[in-house]
């Protein structure tokens, strides 16, 4: 694997397959969000999210859930 393919994996595996907690005052949610590491991994996408149904990114996989006020 060249570093191009690791660099690639490596920002697929920072995103992929983790629940972030989203709070009201984040919304509009968007994909990635600024806290993350690698906040230019792929483009911006606005997720649709609400209570008690988590939304999904389609290019990372990161999953999103409304945070409990």
């Amino acid at each position: 694997m060249n570093v191009e393919e690791q660099s690639a994996t490596e920002q697929n595996r920072s995103n992929q397959s983790r629940i972030h907690r989203i709070k009201r005052d984040q919304l509009p949610l968007h994909c990635p969000t600024p806290e993350m590491s690698l906040w230019d991994s792929h483009p911006r996408v606005y997720l649709p999210i609400r209570e008690n149904v988590n939304a999904m990114c389609p290019y990372c996989g990161s999953e999103y859930a409304l945070a409990g006020d």
